[in-house]
């Protein structure tokens, strides 16, 4: 490896395809590989290790911008200031909270409207067994439809 590795070599060993890892070389977020006399890219383990950081921060739900302003913010702590890691992990831990807050809330809902027999959305939506969230805003219009 001390000679380094071509792009497909590189893409392979990080678990992403060539067409990323040239991404985010265009998009700054690897450096510019050294290049061989005849213009092939070599990579060093670094860009794998890099692609890989780079793919776990967005399994974590960072966007790309965030995770080059953290990388950005690893290579300089003394420019600008920028949230460090530990502060956009707590925002981005709050944002997956509230996820899971809204998500629990719409799951029991659905739940609901399985267990009471919900099988057609209009006539559900003028009955009062309906769990689901507009029949409150059908209750103007409420007819004594079908039950759930």
């Amino acid at each position: 490896m001390s000679a380094g590795m071509r792009s497909g070599q590189a893409a392979e060993a990080a678990g992403v395809n060539v067409q990323t890892l040239r991404y985010y070389e265009r998009r700054g977020l690897l450096a510019e590989p050294r290049r061989t006399h005849g213009g092939h890219r070599v990579y060093g383990p670094d860009a794998v290790t890099a692609l890989r950081v780079i793919k776990a921060a967005q399994r974590l739900g960072f966007t790309l911008e965030e995770v080059a302003e953290l990388l950005e913010t690893g290579r300089h702590r003394h420019g600008r200031p920028v949230a460090g890691l530990q502060e956009r992990a707590a925002a981005k831990l709050a944002e997956v909270d509230a996820k899971i807050a809204d998500l629990t809330t719409i799951r029991t809902t659905l739940a609901a409207a399985v267990d009471a027999g919900c099988d057609d959305l209009t006539a559900c939506a003028s009955s009062a067994c309906c769990p689901l969230p507009f029949t409150d805003l059908a209750e103007g219009n409420r007819q004594d439809g079908p039950r759930c």
